[in-house]
């Protein structure tokens, strides 16, 4: 809805607009908190991230009716991995709201001061760009360490942080007089120091290894290790700032408790300053701006608490933060430097990324020499040609992002970059679709999408290849064994049992795959052979073909050979794949290295066609003819949906991943979604778990009341 639209629409039209633009948003947040928190492998920058969070506040502040229980504001971010065991913090480990510029600053200090009547001392530390932890002593003995997971539950990283070396085992004697509880939940944060991420990036270049983004990651990646041995080699450290319970200590205030905490001998920040004044907060924040790169470790901003614990109980808190604190984030450090070229990596999925290659430059604490352009429209947009000086900043304090040109300094014959025809890694025709940005490879011989192609084809929803995971694959592409899926079957157990690790034995003599192993990997490569060709289509890792769209259309063409000979007109016509997926496939099967890998799967064995419909494992029929589409979770049986969807197949139903007209039933469980919406306004009948297990029991078709 543009905003001329807006003028004119009613309520009712703008409500539902926000709704939308706030579902889209949590959607949003949801995806990039689970790849900060569980994998440590963030995609956008916390400026990005917190101009999200903000968006989604506003729309629900300006239409509450909006708020949902399952809203990231209502809730404190993260996310608890199965790593390590659950560990329930003894208090919530609240967020803290962000004051971008200075004057939300001053309006945050305002608040105070209209809530309490008057401006109160303000404890002003550092904020430390690490990774949380609570540490729970245990009369004066540590006992727990556990991340911050979801701010309610964390993980058990206690072994892990015993190899911290400046976190005490024990607390100083003379620290012990002021604890009033037996059980004491201390927090702070754990960071790598610069010197100690450079080195670790060293090591792991020299090694052949990714290097860490920043020392962040390395800090939060370092603390979830399994093995507690390599944690201790990653020379972490801690400063430690808040309890959980300020009950359970006495002291009457956040400054007072750092002291206490120093006393107690934790690694406490010493930039520290009890302020009397909002002149001098703001001082604060700009002094420490301003020797922020000099410091050995990384910081984003200062944080400022209202410094009594009574009157921090006074404010209370919102459903994620403290009323009594914000943290002050500083804006991105800019820098000038000179572009001397523009290269293309060729990722994982074969999408080709333009890379800004730069004369090196320090900014906000390290050294950047290269920098995303994400996309071709992104480096018109911009305007930055190679020879051009231009302006570079870290979004976020963390990825290193191209501004644009200083174009009073750009060099005369400077011209416009445009994206190569041909694959920088392969040589393969690039594609560039309709309507989309990306430009990509679509070859399967590919080297730069080797890795990611073969671990998907060997995947459980693929292949179902047992114990070929990415270790053993990445042998045997480094041994030049394997390059492409057909030649996982050329492998025999003799060749796999000799399969060289990359590793040594205290002995220093090579270390083997094995024969075990070896014998179930080729037991394992045979059994896949067998797998029904909507398996194979999806392994093929064809874009926008995913499981279902795969069985859709293996059901219509049930041969490699009556798929390959099919036009775009007629692949399009199948249900739920319409023109886009039509021309991917067609596009894919057609790329003449792609089909020779297929020959060579069919050469050696793969089944590239599905046996005549019959009795599916003697089962009756029962189900023949109708079409099932499942939402929600199946808690009653235990089941996942591609499980349930399997025996529905099993029967001879259809199993769909779309509500339609042509939809006979929809199984909706527990927590059920848009599907189950759909499927009532269209009128389609909506079964249970209990209706779905009378099925599989009786194998009797549902009776429709």
């Amino acid at each position: 809805m543009t905003n001329q639209d807006k003028l004119f629409a009613t309520d009712e039209e703008l409500l539902e607009e926000a709704g939308r633009r706030a579902e889209a948003l949590r959607r949003e947040i949801e995806h990039h908190t689970y790849l900060y928190y569980a994998l440590d492998k963030p995609e956008i920058s916390d400026a990005a991230f917190d101009s999200l969070m903000r968006e989604l506040r506003q729309l629900e502040a300006q239409y509450p009716q909006l708020v949902t229980a399952s809203s990231p504001t209502q809730r404190v971010g993260g996310y608890v991995g199965e790593q390590f065991a659950p560990v329930a913090h003894a208090q919530r480990m609240y967020s803290l709201d962000n004051a971008m510029d200075l004057e939300e600053l001053a309006a945050w200090m305002g608040r105070i001061r209209e809530d309490l009547g008057y401006l109160p001392e303000l404890d002003c530390e550092l904020k430390i760009d690490g990774s949380s932890i609570a540490l729970t002593y245990d009369d004066g003995v540590l006992v727990r360490a556990a991340t911050r997971g979801d701010g309610v539950t964390g993980e058990d990283v206690t072994a892990n942080m015993r190899t911290v070396r400046d976190v005490p085992l024990r607390l100083r004697q003379e620290a012990l007089g002021a604890i009033a509880a037996p059980s004491l939940e201390l927090r702070g944060e754990v960071y790598m120091p610069k010197a100690s991420f450079e080195r670790l990036n060293a090591i792991a270049e020299a090694n052949g290894k990714a290097p860490f983004a920043n020392p962040r990651n390395a800090a939060a990646g370092s603390l979830r290790q399994k093995d507690p041995k390599v944690t201790e080699k990653r020379d972490l450290a801690t400063f430690l700032y808040a309890i959980g319970d300020d009950g359970a200590l006495n002291v009457e205030g956040q400054f007072q408790l750092l002291e206490w905490l120093r006393e107690a001998g934790f690694h406490v920040n010493p930039d520290v300053m009890l302020a009397k004044s909002a002149n001098e907060v703001l001082e604060f924040c700009q002094k420490v701006q301003e020797k922020r790169g000099s410091l050995p470790y990384d910081i984003d901003g200062v944080v400022v608490k209202v410094n009594s614990f009574a009157l921090q109980r006074q404010l209370g808190f919102t459903a994620r933060a403290p009323r009594w604190a914000i943290a002050f984030k500083f804006p991105p450090e800019e820098k000038t430097t000179l572009l001397s070229d523009i290269t293309v990596q060729v990722g994982r999925t074969g999408v080709l990324t333009p890379v800004a290659e730069l004369e090196p430059v320090a900014v906000a604490g390290s050294t950047v020499a290269r920098a995303t352009l994400h996309n071709l429209d992104e480096v018109h947009r911009k305007d930055v040609r190679v020879g051009d000086t231009v302006i570079v900043r870290k979004a976020g304090d963390v990825i290193p992002e191209v501004l644009g040109p200083v174009l009073s300094l750009r060099p005369e014959g400077a011209e416009p970059w445009q994206m190569p025809a041909t694959c920088p890694s392969c040589g393969s025709p690039v594609i560039h679709e309709e309507g989309e940005v990306a430009y990509r490879c679509i070859s399967l011989e590919c080297p730069a999408q080797q890795q990611e192609r073969l671990a998907h084809w060997v995947s459980r929803g693929a292949m179902d290849v047992d114990g070929m995971g990415d270790e053993i694959i990445g042998r045997l592409v480094e041994t030049g064994r394997v390059s492409d899926v057909a030649d996982f079957y050329t492998l025999s157990a003799d060749e796999l049992e000799l399969l060289d690790m990359g590793r040594v034995s205290k002995d220093g003599k090579p270390i083997r795959l094995g024969r075990k192993m070896a014998e179930k990997l080729a037991l394992a490569l045979e059994a896949s052979k067998g797998r029904p060709l909507a398996r194979v289509l999806f392994g093929l890792g064809i874009r926008h073909v995913g499981k279902t769209t795969a069985e859709q259309i293996t059901a219509t063409f049930p041969s490699m050979e009556a798929l390959q000979a099919a036009s775009e007109e007629e692949l399009a016509q199948v249900e739920g794949v319409g023109p886009i997926v039509a021309h991917s496939i067609y596009l894919f099967l057609r790329t003449p290295a792609n089909g020779e890998v297929i020959e060579r799967l069919g050469r050696a064995g793969v089944s590239l066609a599905d046996a005549a419909p019959g009795e599916g494992e003697g089962l009756p029929q029962c189900l023949a003819g109708m079409t099932f589409v499942l939402t929600g979770s199946l808690v009653q049986s235990g089941m996942t949906r591609d499980e349930a969807g399997e025996a529905l197949k099993a029967r001879g139903a259809k199993v769909s991943g779309s509500v339609s007209k042509k939809t006979s039933f929809v199984v909706a469980g527990e927590a059920a979604g848009s599907k189950y919406d759909k499927a009532v306004a269209l009128g389609v009948p909506v079964l249970d778990e209990a209706a779905l297990l009378r099925i599989l029991e009786t194998n009797e078709p549902p009776v429709v009341a």
